[in-house]
Parts: C-alpha cells; structure tokens; sequence
C-alpha cells in the first residue's frame, strides 16, 4: 500500500479497543452493582434479621487477611486507573471515563450526547451565537513558515526530534496539491509525478520523485520547489533553487496572460500564477533570512502591489515583521492602517504589532509605582488599551514573550487565536519587543488586567467574539508531542481524577492499618457495616410487620 502524506491517518486500533473493552467493562460493573442491590433486598426482606445474618454467616468468616487482600487489590487498580487517567488527560486535556460514560453509557440509558456545537453563548453584541466546533477552527498556512530542509530538518539532526506533526505535513501536502498541481483532469506527466511527490511522506521518496519530474521536463519548476523546500541545507542554497523555478515558471506564463487572469478573477484556477507566486514570496524570505532586509521588503511591496488580490496570504504579516526589523516604525504603522481594520480578520501579527507601536512611545518612562500615583496619562491609557485588546485575542502570547515559556519552531500551520498562533508570532518577533526599551515590563505590568475585563471568555468577549472552546484539541494536533500545549481558559482537574486519587490513598491506607492491627481493624469492620445496615434492618422490620407474610413468602420463592 502506498505511504503517503496525502492518506488517512493510521487508526488508533489499541486505543479503539480498550475505549470499547472499558465501556463494556462499565456497562458490567452497573449490572453487577444492580444484582447485589438485587441481592441485599432480598437478604434485608427476608425473615431472617439482618444483623444476624451478617454477623453469623458473613462478618465471621473473613480474616484480617481477607480485608488486606481486599484493600490492598481495591488501592493497586485505583493507582492503575488513576494513572491512565492522568495521561489521558494530559495528552487530551479531557477525562477519560467521562468520555466513554457520555459516548457509551448515555446512549444505553436513553440519554442524548451532549455536543459543544449545540450550546449558545453571546457575542460582544449580546446576540446568541453558536459555539464553535473543531471543525469551525479554521487552520492557517503561517505565513512566515520555515524551510524543511534548512531550518526544520537541522533541528531535526540536532535534537533528535521531530518538529513537524503527521497533521501539519498533511496539511501542506494538500496545500502543494491544490497550488501547484491544478486540474486533475488536464495534468502534464511531470505535473502528475509532482502530485504524488507531495503525498510523499519519506522526504528521499519526495525528492527522487523531484528529480524524476525533472528528468521528463527539466524546466518543471515545481520541482525546483519542492527540491528548495526538501533538499537544500542551507538558505543559500534554496535560494538559488527558487531563483531557478522562478525563470523556469516566467517561461511558462507570458506576462500579459498573467495580468488578465489577476484583474478577470482567475487566480484561483491558475496553477502557474500560484506557482510564481509562492516563489517569489519564498525569495524575499530568503533575502530576509539573510540580511537583504531592504531587498525583501520591495520584493514584497511588488508582490502586494501587482497581485491586490493576495490578501488571504497575509503576505503584509511578511512586510511587517521585514520593516519592524528595519525599525522602520512609520512604515509598519502604514501597513497596520491598511489591514487592522475591523472590516477584515485579526491575527496575532496585527494586533500585538499595535501593541508595540503604542507600548514603544511611553514605556521607556513607564513606571508602576509612579502610574499608581498619579494614574496613566491619554497614551500610557492607549498601550494598555492596545495591550489588553491584543491579550483579549490570543491570551497565550505574554508567556512566550516573557519568557515564562520555552518556544519551539514554529509549525507550518497555526491556529487563529490558539497556542500554534502564539508559538509563531514570538517566535519572529520576540527580538522587536526586546528592542523597544521598556516594552516588556509595560506588557508584563498589564497584561493579567485582561482577564478581569473578560472573566467569562468563553462566554461573552469584550473586544472580540468568545474565545473559541476547540483551540486546544487543534493545537494538540498542529504543536509537537514534546511541546505542552497552552490552555486558555485553564480547565480544573476533572472530577474522576480527584476521585481516583482519593480512593487509591483512602484504601492504601486501609491496607496498611489492617496489616499492622489485624484484630483491631476486624473489630472496625463489623461495627461500620454493623452500624450501616441498621437503618435497613429497622426497615425491613417496619416493613415485615406492614406487609402481610403470604407477599413476602411469595417474594423469597421467586
């Protein structure tokens, strides 16, 4: 079978079957709770008196080491339950046995599942909106991703790790098959060994396929993509790629062709204007990475300037991190008046670059003990404004940047809002907010006060919608296994875990006290279930005497 990128994920066959034996098991530890309630009523409506029955022919028989037994097995399976539900729950971030009782145990009892998509929660207008669902998380390419071969798989020979997750690369397999491939129906030769290339998922059987497209056409340029992208070690060196598929990718589109389909609307349907494109936004990378820092910023001026339509690229999030490396300060407050309009879709680049332009005029005279003196003036008041806006929409970020977090490579994709989204934006401009004398400790000053305008996030927004409930389950899939992902808002410990906890030290304890005072503990035993079905005993005796002795004959026989 072939082993691609593009095919579903390997099931988690082991995980399946022990969700579906421990749902059974359930299901036969409530029939067997059922039968022994079955049971007692019949011991405790007999005629025999129930003190006497479980004095003489229960209570009597079992020894202490009975009781240490029973202790001592009742606290190891707590302990093994108690630590599965651990790991789920760190791995998952929900419980374990609630979920198989919702999914499993709700549907058996008639009851219906309970769906996070059905509920309601308020906007910032107070209309009730639907909550979102995992699948309303829309992923984003990051628009400033690394290159696999010089950046990711260095790390990768470094550390020994695997920065990327199976999601993230296939996610960008479909993003390549959907840019670069076109038209299934009207695909050249070379153009179909490049579809399968990015499937892929061993990176050698990318690059042969690279270089098999080659030799069919040698001016592919998607090939000289993805051998930039795969093979090269260096910046440099993919650099000298790109600018290879770029003049192989001009030969393949006349200019005057390009600018019809650009200004008629085709741009989605043109394989080799997406094509050319990504190249060039790739080259002015490259020259970002390695210091033509000017040079890239005019390469992605041209690039905004002769395709208008690009805006879902966020190639201005490339402009911006370009000019706030430049410290060209006016520029970037340029760009922010274009895109930081309320009309289009906020990002972490947009609204914490606003922040810092506004933190960056005060906070080098900023002082806490002094603004608590004599109050914040109008733009001290504007920064913290700006900060707790930017807080508002992606609350992981403050960690990162004050270092209260360790980062990670960025993936290829993030999350709007998530902790991906976080994890990328530090990750570039971490360096900014260290220039800006005093930024830091304004953030660090002001940054928790979010919280207290919005203590309901999920719930009801200030600035922005509710925070979205799903960030954490997608941010689990796009952020490496090594990383710990960032929870907003911060979910208590669920109940079964303390409840676990609880149980395993309550009979390790039992255990322990029935080992070292056998006698005294027996003694305990009898008297605690001597003294708790007393109640029942005085019950059925109640009862005995009300019900007629023909009714209860009748229910002993049956």
């Amino acid at each position: 079978m072939e082993d691609t990128i593009g095919s579903n994920p390997p099931s988690l066959g082991f995980l399946e079957k022990l969700k579906s034996w421990l749902s059974w098991s359930w299901t036969y530890v409530c029939f067997v709770w059922f039968g022994m309630v079955l049971i007692m009523v019949y011991v405790v409506w007999s005629p025999l008196k129930l003190q006497e029955t479980l004095t003489s022919v229960f209570l009597n028989t079992l020894t202490p080491k009975f009781y240490v037994a029973l202790t001592g097995t009742s606290s190891l399976i707590s302990g093994l339950i108690l630590i599965f539900e651990w790991w789920y729950f760190r791995k998952y971030g929900t419980s374990f046995i609630e979920q198989v009782s919702v999914s499993h145990l709700r549907p058996l009892l008639g009851g219906v599942e309970s769906s996070s998509s059905t509920g309601l929660f308020s906007s910032i207008n107070g209309e009730a909106e639907p909550r979102p669902s995992v699948s309303d998380c829309k992923v984003w390419r990051n628009p400033l991703n690394l290159f696999r071969g010089a950046e990711y798989n260095r790390y990768t020979w470094v550390t020994g790790k695997e920065p990327l997750t199976y999601y993230d690369m296939n996610l960008s397999a479909q993003d390549h098959q959907t840019f670069f491939t076109g038209d299934t129906q009207q695909l050249k030769p070379e153009d179909a060994v490049m579809q399968k290339a990015w499937r892929e998922r061993n990176p050698q059987a990318r690059i042969r396929a690279a270089y098999q497209a080659i030799e069919m056409n040698h001016e592919c340029a998607a090939a000289y993509v993805l051998l930039a992208e795969e093979e090269a070690t260096t910046i440099t060196e993919a650099e000298r790629l790109f600018r290879k598929a770029l003049s192989f990718g001009k030969n393949g589109l006349g200019r005057i062709l390009l600018i019809w389909l650009v200004h008629h609307g085709y741009f989605a349907s043109g394989k080799d204007i997406n094509l050319l494109v990504y190249i060039k936004r790739r080259l002015a990378m490259c020259a970002r990475k390695l210091g033509r820092i000017k040079e890239a910023v005019k390469m992605m001026r041209d690039l905004m300037k002769e395709f208008p339509l690009l805006g879902m690229l966020n190639i201005h999030e490339n402009l911006l991190e370009a000019l706030l490396e430049l410290q060209a300060y006016a520029d970037v407050q340029a760009v922010l008046a274009k895109y930081d309009d309320i009309s289009l879709p906020k990002s972490a680049t947009i609204c914490y670059t606003s922040a810092l332009l506004k933190a960056r005029a005060v906070s080098d005279k900023f002082s806490p003990e002094a603004a608590s003196r004599r109050g914040l003036s109008t733009a001290e008041m504007n920064a913290v404004e700006a900060i707790h806006r930017a807080v508002e929409f992606n609350p992981h970020v403050p960690k990162y940047l004050l270092e209260m977090k360790s980062l990670i490579l960025p993936p290829e994709h993030i999350l709007k809002r998530g902790d991906s989204e976080a994890v990328a934006y530090a990750f570039f401009h971490l360096q900014h907010w260290k220039r800006a004398e005093g930024a830091l400790n304004l953030l660090h000053c002001t940054w928790e006060g979010t919280f207290r305008i919005i203590p309901y996030p999920l719930e009801k927004g200030h600035l922005f919608y509710p925070y979205p409930g799903c960030t954490e389950t997608a941010d689990r899939e796009l952020l490496p296994s090594f990383h710990e992902v960032s929870v907003y808002p911060k979910k208590e410990l669920p109940f079964f875990i303390l409840f676990t906890a609880g149980l395993c030290s309550f009979t390790a304890m039992l255990a322990m006290l029935t080992h070292q005072f056998p006698e005294l503990m027996g003694v305990f035993a009898k008297a605690f279930f001597s003294t708790l079905f007393a109640p029942l005993g005085f019950f059925a005796d109640k009862m005995e005497n009300f019900m007629p002795s023909s009714f209860w004959h009748q229910l002993t026989r049956i």
